[in-house]
């Protein structure tokens, strides 16, 4: 089998994508999409055993990937990995800023140390990719940056420090639009909401069953797919979205939308869109 995108199959021949996290979850499935489009994927991720395991898939499934191991939190690091993919791969087209990671805690018991390692890895981590993406290639070239937040409106209770750095990476967006708009380069988010990723197996066993109900809380009575948030990506991405820039992309069945205050009858007519032939459903949603 591969990849069942529903964008025609050279719509990315021959450019050259960065795609940090790609070595799991939504980084690994939109990995998957753009190279079955075409692309020659850089994947860039703190583990080298992930990331070499999804460059082997790809392969395997007759695309192209590289795999760089990089902490994106280290500026020199960054600046050398950019580099470095650059070099290899002859040129840079966009990058899907996707690398992320919390941890569940109310504010008042959130310590420095970990306040600053979730916004580090949120945001500082997301500017320099793009900063590095930038002023290395795509000023000379222009090109499309996608920034992966999450559904932060409203606070995000539980997860302060990632939902100040999601917001954070959104007004990073609409800056970067504006100020690197001149050189053709656009710049876009997207937000997903739940969705059935392996992320959700990190979480500890008491959250188990919160996760689980996560579903009822959408107007559309279901979890997203990692696909459905991967062709929003690869549609930013794509000459589609050519007058799009500064915005951010929703991928949640509406349930950022004032949902709390109106009740969910039973749903219908909501089958998802799942192209990913290699997707595994998360253990905590397939467990007894």
């Amino acid at each position: 089998m591969s990849y069942q995108s529903i964008f025609h199959p050279d719509l990315f021949r021959d450019q050259v994508f960065i795609v940090t996290g790609g070595g799991s979850g939504i980084g690994r499935c939109t990995a998957h999409e753009l190279a079955a489009l075409g692309a020659r994927v850089a994947l860039v991720g703190r583990k080298a055993e992930k990331v070499e395991a999804v460059k082997a898939e790809i392969t395997e499934d007759g695309g192209v990937a590289s795999a760089h191991v990089c902490d994106i939190r280290e500026e020199e690091s960054v600046k050398a990995t950019v580099k470095a993919i650059i070099d290899e791969h002859g040129g840079l087209n966009g990058v899907v800023n996707n690398a992320g990671g919390q941890f569940p805690s109310p504010l008042a018991n959130i310590n420095q140390k970990g306040w600053e390692t979730v916004v580090r890895t949120n945001l500082t981590g997301g500017f320099l990719i793009a900063r590095e993406a930038y002023t290395q290639a795509l000023a000379k070239t222009g090109g499309a940056i996608v920034n992966i937040v999450a559904d932060m409106w409203g606070g995000m209770p539980g997860m302060g420090h990632s939902g100040a750095a999601r917001a954070g990476m959104v007004n990073f967006t609409q800056t970067a639009a504006v100020e690197w708009g001149c050189s053709g380069v656009r710049v876009n988010a997207v937000a997903p909401g739940w969705i059935a990723s392996s992320g959700m197996d990190n979480y500890p066993e008491h959250m188990k069953q919160w996760i689980r109900s996560l579903g009822d809380n959408v107007p559309i009575k279901r979890m997203g797919t990692e696909s459905e948030v991967s062709a929003a990506i690869c549609f930013l991405l794509s000459p589609g979205a050519a007058f799009i820039s500064g915005d951010c992309l929703r991928v949640d069945g509406a349930a950022s939308q004032g949902g709390r205050v109106w009740p969910f009858p039973k749903a219908k007519n909501n089958a998802p869109f799942n192209g990913f032939h290699r997707a595994v459903t998360p253990k905590v949603l397939s467990d007894d």
